[in-house]
């Protein structure tokens, strides 16, 4: 795509990186570490060509919060009744560095990232990450972006995992090549469209050289 250079490899996380005053935080599960170079890095793809498309302008990536919502693969929920004290010290945590930062979009990507946020905004009713089927995280991200609101925090749900089918749980089977490219194209621009609604908002744009040699 011209216009813009494509973000390069994003090198795995161990527990985080990047920025938390940075206002788009990226929660992973600490299984799944490489979700970020096979979903998210093409969803960034999709955002920075939209917005430079729109805006003729590019988002630093550099630092982009991302979090791993628990520091120990061992105590992930398998269920819905199996979420031990470790994990909810790990909820409070979240809760407290959200509290401090606000970010503006908490992205999560998979089932239990995204019923871990709920239970840092302490949502109810309280489900198994197994609920999370690939139809209901879908349905999440629409009223996610629908009910989009810059001066709060947005938990926006992504899939772990891109199927083709609504009935199958979201920790099975693939989509095609095609059919998953139209889901980083789809979320993506949803995406960018709010970032561009909201641009003076979000304090991520890439400074040219133009621009900084006219600072007085």
């Amino acid at each position: 795509m011209a216009g813009f250079s494509r973000d390069k490899y994003i090198p795995l996380v161990d527990r985080d990186s990047g920025d938390k005053s940075y206002p788009i935080w990226l929660l992973i599960n600490p299984k799944y570490l490489d979700v970020v170079n096979y979903i998210w890095k093409h969803v960034l793809d999709e955002i920075q060509d939209k917005v430079y498309r729109e805006i003729h302008s590019r988002i630093d990536t550099t630092n982009i919060y991302i979090r791993s919502v628990v520091s120990d693969c061992g105590i992930v929920p398998s269920s819905l009744n199996w979420w031990g004290d470790e994990v909810v010290t790990e909820i409070e945590l979240l809760r407290n560095f959200i509290l401090e930062y606000n970010p503006k979009m908490l992205i999560s990507i998979g089932g239990f990232p995204f019923e871990f946020m709920r239970r840092v905004f302490e949502i109810k009713p309280e489900k198994g990450p197994k609920y999370w089927s690939s139809s209901i995280i879908r349905n999440e991200f629409e009223i996610s972006i629908k009910n989009f609101d810059v001066n709060q925090t947005n938990m926006i749900p992504l899939l772990r995992r891109v199927i083709g089918s609504d009935m199958v749980l979201e920790t099975e089977n693939y989509l095609s090549r095609n059919d998953s490219e139209q889901y980083f194209h789809d979320v993506g621009t949803k995406l960018a469209e709010k970032i561009i609604e909201n641009k003076d908002s979000f304090k991520i744009w890439v400074k040219e050289k133009n621009d900084q040699n006219n600072t007085f």
